[in-house]
């Protein structure tokens, strides 16, 4: 079934909608065929016979129907508008819905800009389609058959003539639909670029405006522009060529009947009523043929939106629910990595695993035969060089990804065979790029426990130190923050981050860089409330804070994907060169603080004025 057919589909629940416009289109048409029959009566029993009051009659007649036709358009306009508008909503729905459940892979892969383009642009090429576009064409349809129909039983040789038109006006439209289909698939294509150049642009305008990029983003942005603009010229030039082409061949139709019925009318053959009346039906015909290079246009457009609609909605997310996933049990948070590998878009099948367990092409992998055990309530902190793999290890473990071979497990049972939303609904993530929502404090901290009563958005936000900083802000709680958290530091926005992630009361905590943007201060606040928090909790955490790798039960060295060493910090300084590497570099050489608990507010300002200097 082709795509366009597919969208047709999206009528169904509408369906009486869409049979009373459909009705109200026939009966339409059918005062449209009455009218030249009418016509043809006033001229021949009214005007020619000098008959008043069949003149009177018939025009009363005419009006009539004008307000029947009228009436039956109004209603199969505006039915077959509120179907579309339907069918509209629940596309727009169904990729909103597919969009937010497809797989962190799929986003690595798509642009926004053209994401967003095809819920807004490509459903409303679709929809305008339904709700005018195909109306039209059942209309034209009609009037083409029935004034065929008609003009045959009028005049079979007229009828002849005229129909000798029809074919080189169809090869018009169809050599018109072949021509402009690619184009129409350009544009909705250049559109796309355009939104994500728009999207990236207001995303990132503080930094264009920091380096002063304003006029290098303005040429970047008219490029894309002109190139959307050559497009939809190239595409208007060519229906500019098709409509007067059809426009030309339904003339020579209408010269035709004019030369050859008038000697019918003057040899007797034909009344000049039926002359009128046939010519008005030859002006019928012609009409919905030229109707249909609009139509064919419009169908096209609509065909490359829809193409584009299913293209999403068809995408089979890498991370699903497997056939008989069962809800994950309440945790005690064992997390076991058994042998796991790893690499974006390399599937299981693709490098099949050697009896050393080891696959081939290991370039491929970002982790690699990874394997450790976290018990209940440790503290497992990941260190590594930039690159080694420690985020890809945390994304494992609420299945933002799969793995490629190997099992993450979470009290011996492997995370693939429970639902996903069971799963992530006993872990709380901080993840490092801190994402507010446009709304009240409250909301963005209760995101996660929407039901969440005011006392326990409160605990949170004192557990996470944010709590006086909230209540100093404007309207307290309720204050609306902007897009993105906009009218927040970095610190305070990382704070209702781990407010929201702590109001789930996770049995396991990921932390990604989670205290990187607070000061020294907060840090230590933070560290004591999260020191109390975590017990209980099996928590996994990206630290820039020596503070934090410090009071790790278990720290793992990341190396190229692969763990290298771990251990405490004790073990570790004292058994391997690579950790005091990391140490050095990433801490500013701070490795005599291995004191077991918090540090103190002095040592946590010592050693941020450390690495800063460093």
């Amino acid at each position: 079934m082709s795509p366009l057919c597919r969208s047709l589909t999206f009528l169904k629940p509408y369906l009486w909608l869409s049979l009373g416009a459909f009705v109200s289109l026939v009966l339409a048409a059918g005062t449209n065929l009455v009218t030249p029959q009418a016509l043809r009566l006033l001229i021949d029993q009214g005007i020619t016979a000098r008959n008043p009051g069949a003149l009177a009659w018939l025009s009363v007649a005419l009006v009539g129907i004008a307000v029947i036709r009228g009436v039956f358009s109004f209603t199969s306009g505006f039915w077959s508008e509120k179907a579309s508008q339907a069918v509209a909503y629940d596309l727009r729905n169904a990729l909103f819905a597919k969009i937010q459940g497809l797989s962190f892979s799929y986003h690595d892969r798509a642009q926004t800009g053209q994401l967003m383009t095809r819920i807004t642009s490509d459903v409303e090429q679709v929809r305008t389609f339904i709700g005018m576009g195909l109306l039209q064409l059942l209309n034209a349809a009609a009037l083409i058959i029935g004034c065929i129909a008609m003009m045959l039983l009028m005049n079979w040789q007229l009828a002849l003539i005229v129909l000798l038109t029809v074919p080189l006006m169809a090869g018009v439209i169809s050599f018109f639909m072949n021509v402009v289909r690619p184009l129409f698939d350009q544009i909705q294509q250049r559109l796309g670029a355009l939104n994500t150049a728009l999207q990236e642009n207001l995303a990132g305008v503080r930094v264009v405006q920091a380096f002063a990029r304003e006029p290098y983003e303005w040429q970047r942005y008219s490029h894309l522009n002109q190139r959307l603009l050559d497009a939809n010229l190239h595409s208007i030039r060519a229906m500019s060529l098709a409509f007067p082409l059809i426009f030309f061949i339904g003339n020579l139709g209408t010269l035709a009947v004019i030369w050859f019925g008038g000697y019918q009318v003057i040899g007797g053959a034909l009344t000049i009523g039926e002359l009128v009346a046939f010519n008005t039906y030859l002006a019928l015909l012609i009409m919905p043929l030229m109707m249909l290079g609009m139509i064919m246009a419009q169908l096209t457009r609509a065909a490359v939106s829809a193409e584009r609609i299913f293209e999403v909605l068809d995408v089979e997310s890498e991370v699903r629910d497997r056939p008989g996933a069962c809800p994950l049990p309440p945790i005690n948070g064992r997390v076991v990595f058994d042998h796991v590998w790893f690499g974006y878009g390399v599937r299981a099948d693709d490098h099949p695993v050697s009896d050393a367990r080891r696959p081939i092409r290991e370039e491929k992998y970002i982790l690699k035969d990874v394997s450790f055990v976290a018990e209940p309530g440790q503290t497992v902190a990941i260190l590594g060089k930039t690159g080694a793999g420690k985020s890809t290890i945390i994304n494992l473990i609420p299945r933002f990804y799969d793995v490629t071979h190997g099992r993450v497990t979470i009290d011996g049972i492997d995370v693939r065979d429970v639902t996903l939303e069971s799963l992530r609904a006993q872990i709380g993530i901080v993840l490092q790029d801190t994402t507010l929502f446009s709304g009240s404090v409250r909301d963005n901290i209760a995101y996660g426990r929407p039901n969440a009563t005011d006392a326990e958005v409160e605990a949170a936000a004192r557990a996470a130190q944010a709590h006086e900083f909230i209540i100093a802000l404007p309207n307290g709680y309720d204050t609306i923050i902007g897009e993105r958290g906009v009218g927040l530091s970095g610190g305070q926005k990382q704070r209702i981050a781990i407010a929201r992630a702590l109001l789930r009361n996770p049995r396991i905590l990921i932390l990604d860089d989670s205290t990187s943007s607070v000061d020294a201060e907060t840090e230590y606040q933070i560290q004591l409330a999260l020191e109390r928090l975590m017990k209980g909790r099996t928590s996994f955490v990206i630290a820039q804070r020596i503070s934090t790798v410090r009071r790790a039960d278990l720290i793992l060295v990341l190396d190229n994907g692969r763990i290298v060493a771990q251990g405490t910090h004790e073990e570790l300084l004292a058994t391997s060169a690579l950790y005091g590497e990391i140490i050095d570099s990433q801490f500013g050489g701070v490795r005599e603080l291995v004191e077991v608990g918090p540090p103190s507010r002095q040592q946590v300002e010592h050693s941020n004025v450390v690495r800063d200097v460093c």
